[in-house]
């Protein structure tokens, strides 16, 4: 009953301008606005059960929404930037506010996955926010101010190499051995998950790649503990002046986001109310059925 549609939106940058892909689902006149932001190496397919489910409680109650999934630039069907340099959050907070001011929500709620999340916060805790961004529920999954240098780590062993592979399948079963800790999936899940983060290589021999710019990686090897330090100072104040009503949600077994910070950040700021999954990691996928339902019960009830 619910599919997506495509849309595109001219965003500038340095360059001159780059385009960025999202995909649209639910009543596309509607004032209600839920914006869904991916995690670094994603794309706006993620959210394909989770937009399904909040789009069809809206119908069940007669309440028109619309659920936007953007591919942040650099990732699936978006546009790859001329400078690398630029893949980093001030960009992608500069594009989702031109994405927001396109949609000019009366009402704004936002969810993000780790990256999606530490731009939400950014947006979010922008003190003079125009009306059409000011957030009102907030949804952080598996991500906060502080991220463990140790989990950084790990991800920049992978981060880049978009590798070939000669099917769907060998490309979901490489990515599993990399995402195991998005927590149980079926094999049909996990497949789903996998098939939009695939392209053909452009060879003419069938094989695929991820959609992704390798180029994400150049930004990330700059990272250094002490220039970690200093974002989540900038984070932290980002946070503090959040007053979206806030949920946050961890991997119980997360390496990214420690039981400190989520503990910090139910104390501080806007106090988010903290929802722990047990035998996930980074990051829920709000495939899940009983993942699905902790979102659409603060989003929509």
């Amino acid at each position: 009953m619910f599919e997506p549609t495509l849309e595109f939106l001219t965003c500038p940058d340095p360059q001159g301008a780059h385009r960025m892909a999202y995909w649209q689902w639910g009543q596309p006149d509607s004032a209600h606005v839920v914006l869904c932001v991916h995690g670094l190496t994603r794309q706006g397919r993620d959210f394909d059960v989770l937009a399904k489910a909040i789009c069809q409680r809206a119908y069940d109650a007669g309440r028109p929404i619309r659920v936007v999934c953007p591919d942040v630039v650099g990732r699936g069907r978006s546009d790859w930037l001329k400078d690398p340099a630029l893949y980093q959050i001030p960009t992608y907070a500069a594009d989702m506010l031109a994405l927001l001011a396109q949609l000019n929500a009366d009402t704004l709620d936002w969810l993000g996955t780790s990256m999606g999340g530490l731009i939400g916060m950014v947006v979010a805790g922008f003190p003079d926010a125009p009306a059409f961004a000011r957030v009102r529920r907030l949804v952080l999954n598996d991500v906060g101010p502080v991220l463990e240098w140790q989990a950084l780590q790990r991800i920049g062993q992978y981060l880049g190499k978009t590798g070939v592979f000669e099917s769907e399948q060998q490309a979901a079963d490489a990515l599993w051995l990399i995402a195991s800790s998005f927590g149980p999936h079926s094999p049909e899940q996990w497949l789903a998950l996998t098939r939009p983060l695939l392209k053909p290589l452009g060879d003419g021999s069938g094989r695929l790649t991820l959609h992704y710019d390798p180029a994400l990686a150049e930004p990330f090897k700059s990272i250094t503990e002490e220039t970690a330090a200093q974002g989540e100072a900038m984070l932290w104040q980002a946070y503090d002046q959040i007053s979206a009503h806030t949920l946050l949600v961890r991997g119980a077994e997360s390496d990214l986001l420690s039981p400190a910070t989520a503990s910090a950040m139910t104390e501080r700021g806007p106090r988010a109310r903290l929802v722990e999954f047990a035998g996930v990691g980074h990051a829920p996928t709000f495939v899940a059925d009983a993942q699905v339902q902790v979102v659409l019960s603060f989003l929509l009830n």
